[in-house]
Parts: C-alpha cells; structure tokens; sequence
C-alpha cells in the first residue's frame, strides 16, 4: 500500500497529478485516453503509470493493444477524498483536458 509520503510526492509532478484526478473522475482510462488529454507520447504516459503502478496507486489492465488503468482498489478512502476535492477546488487544472475526455480517443475503442 502506498504511504502518505509517497502519495503526496506522487501528487507533486504534474503529470501523475493529472492522470490520478482523470482517473479519480473517470475510474477506467487506456494509456491513450491519457496521452490524449495529456497531449504527451506514450512512453512518458507509461513512464508515470509505471511509477503510479509500483506504489500501488493504480493498476493496470491489458485488453488487446491497450493498457487500461484505474485507481488502486486498495487505494484508502481518504487518498481518493484528497483526489476528488483537488479536482472539484482546482478547476483549472482539469479545464484543458477535460474536454479531450468527452468523446472518440486517438485509438478509437470508444
């Protein structure tokens, strides 16, 4: 399980950041729905899920050619509260990606 100090580090590059908050809202995304939102190549998404994934903030789920990810299900109720009102209290965090979210990906398994 991932302790507190790794939680918040997590939290402190942005990347991680923004990926956790999609995740936190959206509960499943492909490594390309992230890319996407995210405007970045794939491996520097697999890169960050990587190192969500050996913390034990996310797993991962591979369906064909894509690597599905959700929030840890053991992640602690209070670490997925911390999650939800970053989001809700920083708007401005998610205004740019949140759009990319609402329809058809670049893999089209939407």
């Amino acid at each position: 399980m991932c302790d507190t100090l790794t939680f918040y580090k997590a939290l402190s590059e942005p990347t991680r950041l923004i990926s956790l908050l999609l995740l936190s809202q959206h509960g499943e995304l492909c490594v390309c729905d992230l890319m996407e939102a995210l405007a970045l190549s794939q491996p520097k998404i697999s890169r960050h899920l990587a190192e969500l994934r050996k913390h034990q903030l996310v797993v991962g789920e591979r369906r064909g050619k894509w690597v599905y990810y959700q929030l840890h299900p053991t992640l602690p109720e209070w670490m997925r509260g911390v999650l939800r009102t970053t989001a809700i209290n920083n708007p401005s965090l998610l205004s740019s990606v949140t759009p990319v979210m609402q329809g058809n990906t670049a893999c089209g398994h939407h």
